[in-house]
């Protein structure tokens, strides 16, 4: 796999680009930038309101961050060779896809970053949806602790041109402070309520 805690040439091309195209058109800041943990794998748990909130992550932190994507996006040749040097690994969503899991656990391990939009899908009006176990899990699994984000836009709504965006990463959590000791599906359930609580108290800073 190399080296998973080290960004890709083309990531950090993508970086060094992104903002001249996003700075214009979104008005966006971001808190606690560059605050992830160097060297060891993390999850971050993010809530999802627009197609361009990996970008928006990727924007709040140096490190390279590898998201589950549906697994249609790589059926086009192209766009899967793109989303692939920027991180992105597919999952068939409304399926247990063990591969997809496995993977992003044993990439967890070997010190690189994953990103989860933990509602599993986009809210359509910028309010916060009920968290699916997934990171939780993962993040036991693996034993790495959760960072909480929240993107959010002035009043709280969806994404819209030129508009103000923050995003905002909150302090990492270990699985033993979410409550997590067994690997239990009810302390996956409840841990995860606990990160949504974060992400919702997070947001409430920024609408």
């Amino acid at each position: 796999m190399g080296d998973l805690t080290k960004n890709t040439p083309f990531y950090n091309f993508a970086k060094g680009l992104l903002p001249i195209i996003f700075k214009p058109l979104y008005f966006y800041k971001v808190k606690n930038k560059n605050s992830l943990p160097q060297g060891q794998g993390c999850v971050v748990c993010c809530n999802h309101i627009s197609m361009k909130d990996p970008v928006f992550l990727g924007l709040a932190q140096k490190r390279m961050i590898r998201y589950m994507a549906k697994s249609e996006l790589f059926q086009n040749k192209f766009v899967s060779k793109i989303i692939s040097a920027l991180g992105a690994f597919p999952i068939q969503r409304g399926k247990h896809d063990e591969g997809a899991i496995n993977l992003a656990e044993e990439y967890l391990k070997q010190g690189a970053v994953v990103g989860i939009f933990i509602e599993g899908t986009r809210s359509k009006d910028g309010n916060l949806l009920k968290p699916k176990s997934g990171a939780a899990m993962l993040a036991y699994k693996a034993q790495v602790p959760v960072m909480p984000v929240s993107i959010s836009t002035k009043g709280g709504g969806l994404l819209k041109l030129f508009h103000r965006v923050t995003i905002s990463c909150g302090q990492t959590v270990t699985p033993k402070e979410l409550g997590i000791t067994e690997g239990t599906g009810p302390q996956f359930r409840e841990a995860s309520r606990k990160i949504m609580e974060l992400i919702s108290a997070l947001r409430q800073q920024d609408i």
